[in-house]
């Protein structure tokens, strides 16, 4: 694990270094179990997921209420969670519809002792209309492989005014393109794309500002 975050210039302490190393044991314990991910071994969960999710770090520092939208194995936001733990000003809803999945998130949170995480079995296309959930969130986030536009559909009705919908995507223009209808109907915006390589794949992650 060293090397790798070594590699992407990620820099933990040994608090959390410890709390990574026992999320690891903790993800492929329960991904063997119930397949979260089709991603199996440790330096692949460690580069594709924990470090992924940690590439958020160095564009923005998160804080207050935040929203993890499909949030299948608790990635972006256990790894940011852990990244960010003694800062103690935010609070975290993670969702997915698939009840597997969000009692997996509830098992990490419990054995990392993880506080202010709430997991939530849900459907956004209906959190979405529910007033306790709109525009709640300063800022929301997904990995989910879903098509853009769809996205923004979801998240935005989510997030605050001035808040942010952060979205980790592969580089295609083309759905940036089709998500420019959505933004403009929500009055949102993108303020900002940053790229970075993880392996050999070209990411992005998509700054919408509402």
């Amino acid at each position: 694990m060293q090397k790798l975050l070594k590699k992407y210039n990620l820099i933990l302490n040994e608090k959390q270094q410890k709390k990574f190393e026992k999320f690891l044991e903790l993800f492929l314990e329960k991904n063997a179990q119930i397949n979260l991910s089709s991603i199996r071994e440790k330096d692949e969960v460690v580069e594709k997921h924990f470090i992924d999710s940690l590439m958020l770090t160095k564009f923005i520092n998160l804080s207050w209420n935040i929203w993890d939208l499909w949030t299948w194995g608790g990635f972006p936001w256990i790894p940011l969670w852990i990244f960010y733990e003694d800062k103690k000003d935010f609070s975290m809803d993670l969702i997915d519809s698939t009840e597997k999945k969000i009692k997996s998130c509830q098992y990490f949170v419990e054995n990392l002792e993880l506080e202010n995480i709430k997991a939530i079995v849900g459907r956004a296309e209906e959190m979405r209309r529910k007033d306790e959930y709109k525009e709640k969130y300063d800022f929301l986030l997904s990995r989910a492989v879903a098509y853009f536009p769809k996205l923004l559909e979801y998240a935005l009705p989510l997030v605050k005014k001035w808040g942010y919908f952060i979205a980790y995507k592969s580089n295609n223009p083309e759905e940036l393109k089709e998500g420019e209808k959505i933004l403009k109907k929500r009055k949102a915006t993108i303020e900002k794309i940053e790229k970075y390589t993880l392996g050999d794949q070209e990411r992005i992650l998509i700054f919408v500002r509402k």
